[in-house]
């Protein structure tokens, strides 16, 4: 399948993120022109930044970012109000010591929850911190996941200190809720090669914060 993409195909399984604290108004807006003259398919920012005019992009935010360690009830209300401010997509972040310690029906209901908050067509993603799980909790959390209605789960929120992405981890997501779920990898993904290696292990969706770098590479390396 990457054989046969471009940097215009590849821009459209990108969301082009900005959620660095110090973040400012000025910066988003950048963000989005140049999300826009890269022909990605939406841009994530911080909810507070929203509404947000994203020149024709679709619009994506966070949830009990990047913790997790929101009460259920504060992660929907944050949802909501960001799809009522005009996010169509909503990235949340689950408990990952719930699922660290096995309580994935905990985990389920806390998705559920923010489903609830935020009913089709708004996009809902689960950010699982693979980095921080076990082979065996990322596959549980990824079934939770989709027990609860959620339409994407996510690899990373880029900021946990166990890292971002990684090959192995799309692969046991894809494995898990390929095919029924979309699969977004993001954190860390730098370069042209470590995007098209996710989406051969299965990402449907890329978060990345360096995205002219990534499809720049295309040229920059005659082709993939």
């Amino acid at each position: 399948m990457t054989q046969s993409l471009d940097a215009a195909a590849l821009a459209q399984f990108v969301d082009h993120t900005l959620l660095k604290p110090e973040a400012t108004r000025a910066d988003v807006e950048a963000l989005v022109t140049e999300g826009a003259s890269l022909g990605v398919y939406s841009v994530c920012v911080s909810p507070s930044f929203l509404p947000l005019d994203a020149q024709g992009l679709k619009i994506a935010t966070v949830c009990g970012f990047p913790s997790g360690k929101h009460h259920s009830d504060v992660k929907a209300a944050e949802a909501a109000r960001s799809v009522a401010d005009g996010a169509d997509e909503v990235d949340m972040v689950i408990d990952v010591g719930a699922a660290k310690e096995g309580r994935f029906a905990d985990v389920q209901a806390d998705i559920a929850a923010v489903r609830a908050a935020t009913p089709a067509p708004v996009v809902l993603k689960v950010i699982i911190e693979s980095a921080a799980l076990s082979d065996h909790e990322i596959v549980e959390v990824c079934r939770a996941a989709e027990a609860a209605g959620a339409d994407f789960v996510k690899t990373s929120t880029g900021f946990h200190p166990a890292g971002g992405a990684s090959v192995h981890a799309v692969e046991i997501m894809n494995a898990t809720v390929g095919g029924r779920l979309g699969i977004k990898a993001s954190g860390g993904i730098r370069t042209t090669a470590d995007a098209l290696a996710m989406i051969e292990a299965g990402a449907t969706r890329l978060g990345l914060s360096g995205t002219a770098a990534v499809l720049g590479g295309f040229e920059a390396d005659g082709g993939y």
